[in-house]
C-alpha cells in the first residue's frame, strides 16, 4: 500500500473537496493529509483524524470507520475542521448513527468547531475494507467480501470461504442475512451457517 500506516491496515487523512481544491479519493488510492496554511491545523487535523477513525460501526462492532474504509477525508474550511464520511450505500440505515457517534467523539477530543460532511462520490466499495478490517471480520464470524467487486459481474458465481474452518464447500441460504449488506450462507463442511459481505 505503500507507507507504513497502509501496510497496517489505517488510512491516513485524505484530499477531500473543499476551498483547498483537491481531487475526491478513488477506491483502493492511497490517502494522503490535506494540511492546514493556519500554524497548528495540522495537529487539529490529525486529532481529528484519529478521533473519527477509532469510531466502531455500529452493526459490526468490531470494526473501526478506519478498516471499514468509509472516512474519505479531514480538511480545514475557514475555522472549521471538516470530516468526510462516505456510507456504504445510499440510505443504509447506520449512517446517522456513524455521523453522531463521529461528532460524539471529535467533542470529546475537544474539537467543537469539527463537523461531519456526507460524501457520496466517490462511491464506497467492499474494496476499501482494509487488510486488517477483513482479519477481524473472519475472526467475528463473517466471511470478508471478494477484492475486485469493481469488476465482477452483478449475477457472477462466488466463492465464499467459511469463516468457521475455510471450507469453500458453501450454499447460499438467503441473499440477505442480519442486515441488508450481508447475505446468509452455510457451510456443507461444518455445517455452521454464516453471514457473507457482500460485494459492492
Amino acid at each position: 500500500m505503500g507507507t507504513a500506516r497502509q501496510a497496517a491496515g489505517v488510512p491516513s487523512p485524505l484530499v477531500g473537496e473543499g476551498q483547498g481544491g483537491g481531487e475526491p479519493r478513488r477506491a483502493g488510492s492511497p490517502p494522503t493529509l490535506n494540511p492546514s496554511p493556519q500554524g497548528g491545523g495540522e495537529s487539529d487535523l490529525e486529532r481529528a483524524h484519529s478521533a473519527a477513525a477509532a469510531v466502531v460501526d455500529p452493526e459490526i462492532p468490531v470494526l473501526t470507520l478506519a478498516d471499514l474504509g468509509v472516512l474519505r477525508g479531514v480538511e480545514r474550511r475557514g475555522d472549521a475542521i471538516i470530516v468526510k464520511l462516505t456510507p456504504t450505500y445510499t440510505g443504509c440505515p447506520a449512517t446517522l448513527a456513524i455521523q453522531l457517534a463521529v461528532e460524539a467523539a471529535l467533542a470529546e477530543a475537544g474539537l467543537t468547531a469539527a463537523r461531519v460532511d456526507i460524501v457520496l462520490a466517490p462511491a464506497w466499495s467492499t474494496d476499501d475494507i482494509t487488510e486488517d478490517g477483513r482479519r477481524k471480520l473472519r475472526d467475528y464470524g463473517i466471511a470478508p467480501p471478494a477484492r475486485g467487486a469493481a469488476a465482477r459481474s452483478l449475477f457472477a458465481e462466488e466463492t465464499v470461504a467459511c469463516p468457521k474452518c475455510g471450507s469453500t464447500d458453501t450454499s447460499r441460504i438467503s441473499e440477505f442475512g442480519s442486515t441488508a449488506c450481508k447475505a446468509l450462507w452455510r457451510c456443507e463442511a461444518c455445517a455452521e451457517p454464516f453471514d457473507y459481505f457482500k460485494c459492492l
